[in-house]
């Protein structure tokens, strides 16, 4: 048995190691989060069921694990740097990718389904994502948008402004992360279609952050 090669596979799984990593978790998750934007059909009947939406669904959950590991690096490398702000702002933009991600689990594997037999309750659920509400009765589910909409817009603004007091990362990738949190508002006042554009300097500033924890001189 060659211990040696299996010391150095165990150094290798090293907490900092892992850490460092996620960087690149973070840098995939912003690189996805931008190409879904592009890609994404328009949110309605006549989509869902297109390979279209299919593939931008798929890549959006694989996107929502790959930024929630991708954070917590982030946060655990810098959180004795962060206090409270940090904390607060990982836990809110982290509740974000978690409904992200089981909110698309249900259009990329549920709605397809529903179609057919149940148009009226696909069309009021793709109605919580593009912001034209719902004339079906969706109980709790109304309230999964405003609470995911209030989780991406504090939770990155918090993160990102948490992130460049701490100084240990990019402090111009933190920045520009908090700015992708507020031009969330933008898709607020803009077609949903066009909105989607406003996602774009938080997929940039995932990938900078990214970079920044992964490319970290280890100490």
């Amino acid at each position: 048995m060659n211990t040696n090669r299996y010391s150095v596979g165990k150094n290798n799984l090293t907490a900092p190691n892992l850490i460092r990593w996620s960087g690149v978790a973070a840098m995939l998750a912003g690189i996805l989060f931008i190409v879904i934007q592009m890609i994404h059909p328009a949110d309605i009947l006549s989509s869902v069921n297109t390979s279209a939406w299919t593939l931008a669904h798929y890549l959006s959950i694989a996107m929502g694990i790959l930024a929630l590991v991708g954070i917590t690096g982030i946060f655990v490398r810098q959180m004795e740097h962060t206090g409270w702000l940090g904390v607060v702002g990982y836990l809110l933009f982290s509740l974000e990718f978690v409904l992200l991600t089981a909110l698309t689990f249900i259009e990329a594997l549920i709605l397809p389904l529903l179609t057919t037999d149940a148009p009226m309750f696909v069309e009021g659920f793709l109605g919580l994502s593009s912001g034209a509400g719902s004339k079906s009765d969706l109980g709790a589910l109304v309230a999964v948008g405003p609470i995911s909409a209030i989780a991406y817009l504090l939770g990155g603004l918090l993160f990102g402004i948490a992130t460049y007091r701490a100084g240990i990362l990019s402090r111009w990738a933190a920045g520009l992360l908090a700015f992708g949190a507020v031009a969330s508002l933008a898709a607020a006042v803009l077609p949903h279609e066009i909105g989607r554009v406003a996602a774009v300097p938080m997929g940039l500033g995932l990938v900078w952050l990214g970079y920044s924890l992964w490319s970290e001189k280890r100490r």
